[in-house]
């Protein structure tokens, strides 16, 4: 099946505990971390900005990244969210299958 880690940046802790939720409750995700205190820089519209933000990573399998991307992008406060995922080439065995149960259907 193969495991994914979604990277999420959101503009606070409480919007990222919140998408979190999503993600897990939904079992779109097994798991959620939430890492306040980050700077972002980047050009929007034209201008180059700065901002106080918390990235948010997920732990989730490939098949559950198109509905966990759209799930996000729905419920998140911008405009064009940054939602991006990345594979686990390798790992902790017991781990990913844990992955995998925690997402499974119910």
């Amino acid at each position: 099946m193969g495991a994914q880690l979604v990277y999420v940046t959101a503009p606070s802790q409480a919007e990222a505990e919140s998408l979190a939720r999503l993600a897990v409750e939904g079992r779109l995700a097994a798991c959620a971390n939430i890492l306040p205190g980050m700077r972002s820089l980047y050009w929007w519209r034209g201008r180059l900005e700065s901002a106080d933000e918390v990235v948010l990573i997920l732990k989730t399998t490939t098949a559950l990244v198109p509905a966990l991307t759209e799930a996000l992008t729905r419920a998140h406060s911008y405009e064009c969210p940054c939602v991006v995922a990345l594979p686990i080439e390798a790992g902790n065995p017991d781990f990913l299958r844990w992955i995998e149960a925690e997402t499974a259907p119910r």
